[in-house]
């Protein structure tokens, strides 16, 4: 018999999987330590960032599986910064903004976010939407591995 939390399968010695890195791109500090001190709360480990620079360093030394951008900025485009997350790294991507403007939904979504989301933010609902997003890019990466292995397969079978 299993016990809460676990299959009948799960091994005592199975190390426990890593938790889900999430980085949080916003200018204003109390943003960031809100929504880290909320995530970190229910399992996450949280990156808090206040520049598209130090996002792009974290991306190349400890890529995050989820990334919450902020479009608003100083000096900086949010949407350049979307644009080159899509076109560099495999993660998720939720715009957390105060631009709630129909425009700004649909070109933050064209340039790849997974998800729009407009401040002021219920850190529940976040947090599902977070939930949701990496559930969805486990999916993907298991039919990406999945894919990877057939072709692996066929190209052995074709020898």
């Amino acid at each position: 018999m299993s016990t809460p939390g676990t299959s009948p399968s799960s091994s005592p010695s199975a190390p426990a999987p890593a938790p889900a890195h999430v980085a949080i791109l916003d200018d204003e500090v109390d943003i960031t330590q809100l929504l880290a001190g909320y995530l970190a709360t229910h399992g996450f480990r949280t990156t808090q960032l206040h520049t598209g620079r130090a996002l792009m360093a974290l991306m190349a030394d400890d890529p995050p599986d989820l990334v919450l951008l902020d479009l608003g900025l100083p000096g900086e485009d949010g949407f350049v910064i979307a644009r080159q997350l899509r076109e560099h790294w495999r993660c998720g991507l939720v715009i957390v903004t105060g631009r709630g403007d129909a425009v700004d939904k649909v070109v933050g979504l064209e340039v790849g976010a997974d998800d729009y989301i407009c401040k002021p933010v219920d850190e529940r609902e976040l947090s599902h939407r977070v939930n949701a997003m990496l559930r969805m890019k486990r999916l993907h990466d298991q039919v990406a591995a999945a894919k990877a292995r057939l072709e692996e397969l066929s190209t052995h079978d074709e020898m």
